[in-house]
């Protein structure tokens, strides 16, 4: 879950735009190919960023939450989606791909261990990466934590977040045909995946709104139409992703296993209000996490572009920069 927008009062505390000194489109096996860029200091600590969705692709904007002096910053495009190619593609896309790629990129690029910094399905990224491989994982900063746990889940598809916002729902799920309502996630599947390119369109769109409408704390409920190839690469691969619960063993695998990665030291960033990753998740990662700091942002929802998540990101970012310097 992640949706990406540009945020002006957010910008002031931001690193000014930077140009990637390394872009290229790197082979990951199974016919799929992933854009990967590199940016900042080629010698500086390494840092690689976990966009959310699953499907919602990397942005400029997420290079300017790293001091360039200090972190060589790497940015992919998950399988399926943005630069990434074959495009809201399915086959052979799970969770343990996306893990495989990462150590590709890591392996590739000549990196030893890396600090880890991921929000919403990117913070479900990072923690499944970093307890799969705690000897690469530094450090771990995330924001919007979603555990990929049915109750989540649930939350979001089955009513939950709609009791706050009805009006909203009710476009999102009045679209469905009533007796097909008790699973939305399986309802939009059928159209996601149909053999018609102007029903995957529709609904693609109406999957992205619904979520993308909830995601500031200062949101009026208006979704706005995203543009047909984003909407489809974002719908297709949460719904795939969100129809296999995440591709983990068990529900709360995630929580089980944070034994692996006690040790590891990270940054929890959550927003009190936020409707798509409910900060109970945070609480729960934490309380779990014997080497983690839990950071809520008194006013603030979901997205990465929150003035409140901005700032906590960039100060924990340059800690984390300083005191490798």
């Amino acid at each position: 879950m992640d949706r990406i927008e540009g945020h002006k009062s957010a910008a002031q505390f931001l690193y000014p735009q930077i140009t990637p000194f390394d872009q290229r489109m790197m082979e990951v096996g199974d016919g799929h190919r992933v854009y990967v860029e590199q940016c900042g200091n080629p010698d500086g600590l390494p840092v690689i960023v976990l966009h959310g969705g699953p499907g919602g692709g990397c942005s400029p904007a997420m290079r300017r939450y790293f001091n360039p002096n200090h972190f060589r910053i790497v940015l992919f495009d998950q399988r399926g989606c943005g630069r990434s190619r074959p495009h809201a593609s399915i086959e052979a896309n799970t969770t343990w791909h996306l893990v495989a790629d990462i150590e590709l990129i890591r392996e590739t690029l000549g990196i030893d261990a890396w600090v880890v910094f991921g929000g919403s399905w990117g913070a479900t990224l990072a923690l499944i990466y970093a307890q799969a491989h705690p000897d690469r994982a530094r450090q771990l900063v995330l924001r919007g934590v979603f555990l990929m746990t049915r109750a989540e889940l649930d939350w979001f598809y089955a009513g939950g977040a709609g009791k706050f916002w009805p009006d909203v729902w009710a476009r999102f799920a009045e679209i469905i045909p009533e007796a097909e309502r008790h699973d939305l996630i399986a309802a939009y599947n059928r159209r996601l995946f149909s053999d018609d390119m102007p029903t995957q369109t529709r609904f693609a769109r109406a999957w992205a709104a619904w979520e993308n409408a909830l995601a500031s704390i200062d949101s009026d409920g208006i979704g706005g139409e995203s543009p047909a190839d984003y909407a489809r690469a974002f719908a297709r691969l949460e719904n795939h992703y969100f129809t296999n619960a995440g591709f983990l063993q068990e529900d709360g695998q995630i929580l089980h296993d944070m034994p692996r990665i006690a040790h590891i030291p990270g940054t929890i960033v959550q927003g009190r209000y936020d409707m798509i990753c409910p900060p109970v998740s945070a609480q729960m990662l934490h309380d779990r996490w014997p080497a983690s700091e839990l950071r809520i942002v008194p006013q603030a929802g979901h997205a990465l572009s929150e003035p409140g998540i901005s700032a906590e990101l960039v100060r924990t970012m340059d800690t984390i920069g300083r005191r490798a310097t």
